[in-house]
C-alpha cells in the first residue's frame, strides 16, 4: 500500500479559519484575513470543532493517490459519498503482466491456506490471460478477476468529510484494510493542518466510543 497526499488547499486551516470568522463578521473579507492571526487561527478552529458547526471545514480539501489496495477496500471507500473517486480501469486497462494482489495478514500467516489463495489467484490469472488471448474484450475478461486485484485511486475529501472518514475508519473495529490506508492518510492531514486534525480519529480519540460493541482498546 501506497499513499501520496497529491495535493491539498493553500493555507488551509486559514481559509476555514475565515469562513468561519465571516459568518460572524461585518467588515469585509480583506479586513478579516489581515486581522487573523496564527493564534486567532486556532482559537476559532478549537471553537468551530468542539462546537460541532464543522461546515466551514469544507472549504479545505485534500487529494491523495493511493495505489497497492484491493478491490475489496474500494467497495467500502466508495460508501463515502461527499467525495471524488477517479479509479484505474478494469474495463479498459489490459492486466497481460499479471495481476498484482492484496493478501490478508490472516491468510500469509496460515501457510496451507496462503498456497491455496496462492493457487487461487494463478488459476484467476491464468484464465484472464487466455480471454484476452482469444480477443474476449477486457471489459468481460475482468468478470473473473478477485476482489484482492489492486487497483490505483485519485481521492479527493474537504477537512470535513475526512473527520468523519477517519472517526469511522481509524477505528479499531474498522476492516483492516481501510483501516491501515486511513491512518496514513490522517498521518499525512495531520503534518499540513495539525489544528483541523488535531483530535480526528475514532470516536474515543475526544473521549467515547459509539460502537455497539466497544473493542475497549485504546486509540494510538
Amino acid at each position: 500500500m501506497k499513499i501520496k497526499l497529491l495535493k491539498f488547499t493553500k493555507n488551509p486551516e486559514e481559509t476555514c479559519a475565515l469562513a468561519a470568522r465571516l459568518c460572524y463578521s461585518a467588515i469585509n473579507i480583506d479586513e478579516i484575513s489581515r486581522k487573523l492571526t496564527k493564534e486567532k487561527i486556532k482559537d476559532l478552529l478549537e471553537r468551530v470543532i468542539s462546537s460541532g458547526h464543522t461546515s466551514v471545514l469544507e472549504h479545505s480539501s485534500f487529494t491523495f493517490a493511493i495505489e497497492g489496495v484491493s478491490r475489496a477496500l474500494l467497495s467500502q471507500l466508495t460508501r463515502h459519498r461527499i467525495a471524488s473517486f477517479s479509479v484505474q480501469s478494469q474495463r479498459y486497462v489490459q492486466f497481460k503482466t499479471g495481476i498484482e494482489t492484496v493478501c490478508p495478514p490472516s491468510v500469509s500467516k496460515n501457510k496451507k491456506l496462503l498456497e491455496k489463495y496462492s493457487s487461487f489467484i494463478k488459476t484467476a490469472e491464468t484464465l484472464y490471460a487466455e480471454f484476452l488471448a482469444q480477443n474476449i474484450p477486457a471489459e468481460d475478461a475482468r468478470y473473473i478477476l478477485p476482489n484482492a486485484a489492486s487497483t490505483k485511486i485519485i481521492l479527493t475529501m474537504n477537512a470535513r468529510e475526512l473527520r468523519h472518514f477517519f472517526s469511522l475508519r481509524c477505528c479499531n473495529r474498522a476492516q483492516w484494510e481501510i483501516r491501515e490506508m486511513a491512518i496514513a492518510m490522517l498521518k499525512l492531514t495531520k503534518k499540513e493542518a495539525p489544528i483541523l486534525f488535531a483530535n480526528a480519529g475514532p470516536d474515543c480519540a475526544r473521549g467515547k466510543c459509539h460502537e455497539h460493541n466497544p473493542c475497549g482498546k485504546p486509540w494510538k
